[in-house]
């Protein structure tokens, strides 16, 4: 059209010249006429130029169209050869979406009834062997079933106890008096018939228990304010904890076991470090062995954050302590997850309501942070030798301890907005599948292992360095042995020994209590598997009048006593994280971090005191029994440890009743053979 249009104005442009110029022949020259004439072949010619280019785009639309279709043509070829293919691929998705949840439901069924016919084949050939697996396999059924129940009929069970809970909220307020009554004379008898059973060593730790409750009473926040409700139930569910654990012969071996379980489990690191770093890498023990755990077992728990167990887990664990101790969500929750992760990590679970919450819970999560330690880090101090069972009841012992002193030492003063009403969700993990929650936690741990590694450098080289200053200082006075333990020692040591320390082992655990709080506890740790070391060895327990390890029962008192973030260096790590996630809070926190300190390490001196009151000697067998075997014997002695003991025990005993060392069931050289392994001092061993 538009080419017909331009035709036709040319023409009439013409025809419009040749009638001017017919018209007015008389008054325009013939140079004119010319003119003109050039004018308009100059027209023709732009116009001739005009239809080309435009005959030229049209050959070249229609040379693209051609190829669009001939690309359409072989596209529609493409989708008949694909089409068969392609609809039962279609209908198989269709079918797969329509009875998903059927299909998931076959699929998980075939694998549990194939891990059900496992375990019942395991069983049958091996029941001892297959106790573990049966174990699990049945708490796990009961927990399944349980939120199962839980979800589908929650408003009958919460209709079913209505009435219970009616009662006991009419008849609470002399109810509680006689709960409180009949725990206390509980304890009482009990402590009579241990008493008269174990010894009186029991009763020191008694007594510092209630000294450190009474020290948190008087310098509380809020002393006429306190609500004795969490205080009390936390310190009971932390009794019961430990005589469930430390008492029993089940939750003793259960524990047990899961020590060597974890230690086997934190063993398969060293494949991994072998591989890196070569054959002889436990030549540098600290840096090639101790801290590879400590990235296995981050990759370990990020993992199972991601699966959800950890947060199903942290969730039971929590609602336990809440129910049974008043406490609310965020803190219960916070307190239960410091058992298995560390003090940054475990707020993480409740940070949307970080911001919501009171001065009194802010100070119970801090508190929950200083009181317990990480499991990442749990495997590096079982490396160094300490007991993987005192540890993990430590940890589990150190949650309702850290709620019943926070809340003593900051009481509730506010209404709490975050309630179990209101609902509370714990954040879910970043990662997108398993292989990337592995990689993040290994990445994550990076951090970790580099604050710990630079840490142990700084504090290590500065402790050197106030030793030399001190022992400087105390030559001038003619007292070179001043160093920075001997000054901790003094200072903890009435701590230590009203934990139920033997007195004399209770400088050695003042000055562990002082590296743990000024330094940190890898160092207290390191130091106190030098002294189980230097037992087990059964070496000279003197050396220039220096102590070279302690007995059993202090090395178990010491190990719950350090086991807790409390110290100078974790004070700005809280208070950075938590600033970061909660910035409204940022006053509170800086403002309540020191006392969350403090109220952390009374947690762990506490938990340190039940454990000094439940926790019984190694040696069961009689020790003239254990001598007798021993020394008569021509190989060498098949548990020295124990051997050490029943000598230490001798010793002591005969210290106190001033006997001769011949008579009874000890023979003469019975005490010679026992001067010889500890190379007593204090008795005349000639």
């Amino acid at each position: 059209m538009d080419q017909i249009c331009n035709l036709f104005c040319v023409c009439y442009q013409k025809e419009e010249f040749h009638i001017q110029l017919t018209n007015d022949n008389e008054d325009i020259d013939i140079v004119n006429q010319e003119d003109l004439q050039d004018n308009l072949q100059r027209i023709e010619n732009s116009e001739h130029k005009k239809n080309v280019h435009t005959n030229q785009e049209d050959e070249f639309i229609n040379f693209e169209s051609d190829l669009h279709e001939n690309k359409h043509d072989s596209a529609d070829e493409k989708l008949r050869l694909k089409g068969l293919l392609e609809k039962k691929y279609d209908k198989a998705c269709i079918f797969c979406k329509k009875y998903r949840t059927r299909i998931k439901y076959v699929m998980c069924r075939i694998l549990i009834t194939a891990y059900l016919t496992a375990v019942i084949a395991a069983c049958s050939l091996n029941f001892q062997r297959a106790l573990p697996l049966f174990i699990i396999t049945v708490l796990a059924i009961f927990f399944i079933c349980w939120d199962f129940l839980v979800a589908k009929y929650e408003d009958r069970i919460a209709a079913f106890f209505s009435p219970g809970e009616r009662y006991l909220e009419k008849q609470w307020f002399w109810l509680k008096w006689v709960v409180c009554a009949a725990l206390i004379v509980a304890i009482i008898f009990w402590l009579i018939f241990d008493t008269a059973k174990q010894g009186s060593r029991q009763l020191i730790s008694f007594g510092g228990l209630v000294m450190y409750i009474l020290l948190m009473f008087v310098f509380s926040k809020y002393p006429t304010r306190v609500a004795w409700r969490p205080v009390f139930s936390g310190i009971v569910m932390q009794f019961i904890l430990g005589l469930l654990l430390l008492r029993t012969k089940l939750g003793f071996d259960t524990f047990n076991w899961l020590g060597i379980q974890i230690q086997t489990f934190l063993e398969y690191s060293d494949t991994g470090a072998k591989f890196v770093f070569g054959e002889k890498y436990t030549d540098h023990f600290f840096a090639f062995k101790v801290l590879p755990i400590v990235v296995f077992f981050s990759t370990v728990m990020s993992m199972l954050y991601h699966i959800g167990f950890m947060q199903w887990l942290v969730g039971k664990v929590g609602w336990i302590m809440q129910i049974f101790m008043g406490t609310t969500p965020v803190e219960s929750l916070v307190a239960a997850g410091n058992i298995f992760v560390g003090q940054t990590e475990s707020p993480l679970l409740v940070r949307p309501y970080l911001p919501y919450i009171t001065k009194s819970e802010l100070h119970a999560v801090m508190t929950a942070g200083f009181s317990t330690i990480a499991g990442s880090v749990l495997g590096a101090y079982i490396s160094f030798g300490v007991s993987a069972s005192h540890l993990l009841t430590a940890s589990v012992m150190s949650a309702p301890a850290s709620l019943a002193t926070s809340k003593l030492f900051w009481p509730e003063t506010e209404k709490p907005k975050v309630t179990l009403k209101s609902g509370l969700k714990m954040a879910k993990g970043e990662s997108n599948n398993l292989l990337e929650a592995a990689s993040q936690g290994a990445s994550s741990s990076i951090l970790l292992v580099a604050n710990i590694a630079v840490n142990l450098i700084s504090f290590l080289a500065l402790l050197a360095f106030v030793d030399s200053a001190l022992s400087w200082v105390g030559s001038l006075f003619d007292y070179p042995q001043l160093n920075f333990e001997n000054i901790c020692a003094y200072v903890f040591m009435p701590f230590s020994f009203m934990m139920g320390v033997d007195w004399e082992d209770s400088f050695i655990v003042g000055g562990l209590l002082g590296y743990k709080t000024f330094f940190n506890e890898f160092v207290a740790y390191e130091r106190l598997s030098k002294l189980i070391h230097n037992r087990e060895k059964g070496g000279s327990m003197y050396i220039n009048d220096v102590k070279q390890y302690m007995t059993v029962r202090s090395e178990t008192i010491a190990t719950y006593a350090l086991c807790g973030f409390a110290n100078f260096g974790s004070l700005g790590m809280v208070i950075g994280s938590l600033t970061s996630m909660a910035p409204s809070k940022k006053k509170e926190i800086a403002s309540g971090a020191f006392r969350a300190m403090i109220a952390g390490t009374i947690a762990c001196f506490m938990t340190a005191c039940i454990a000094g009151m439940l926790a019984i000697p190694d040696v069961e067998v009689p020790c003239h029994i254990l001598l007798q075997t021993a020394f008569n014997s021509t190989s060498s002695p098949a548990n020295i440890t124990e051997l050490v003991e029943c000598c230490q025990q001798t010793f002591t005993s005969a210290n106190s009743s001033q006997e001769s060392f011949s008579g009874g069931n000890y023979t003469l050289s019975f005490w010679k053979k026992c001067c010889q392994i500890l190379n007593q001092t204090t008795f005349n061993c000639t």
